[in-house]
């Protein structure tokens, strides 16, 4: 069974940062992929970050220059350093696995996380 595990959201004030992490576990090939979304009511659900197994990454606009992800697919770690926090990013963050293989030759599936909150208010 694979789970993801995200951690290090909290409140924070304007202008600060947040450091989040994402740890995935069980029984884990390969996974292609590794991304951080936010929901909220407003917006729903928006990407905010890529990083693939060769380390390529891809951002949105709202999280160039401010947000950065790094860490390896291949340890199946990633994190997302958010500096520069706007009130604007004030949603539930979630840590997406893609096409993670368990078997090999089986095909690959998305895993998500439970989400850590992060509120960014004065």
């Amino acid at each position: 069974q694979v789970q993801l595990v995200e951690s290090g959201g909290g409140p924070v004030q304007p202008g600060g940062s947040l450091r989040l992490s994402c740890a995935a576990s069980g029984k884990i090939f390969n996974i292609a992929a590794m991304t951080w979304y936010r929901h909220t009511p407003e917006k729903q659900r928006e990407l905010v970050a890529t990083i693939a197994r060769d380390g390529s990454t891809n951002y949105a606009d709202s999280a160039k220059g401010r947000f950065t992800i790094s860490g390896d697919v291949a340890k199946k770690t990633v994190y997302l350093q958010m500096n520069s926090l706007k009130p604007e990013d004030t949603a539930v963050y979630y840590c997406k696995a893609s096409g993670v293989i368990t078997t090999p030759g089986d095909l690959g599936y998305d895993y998500w996380g439970q989400g850590t909150q992060v509120t960014v208010s004065s």
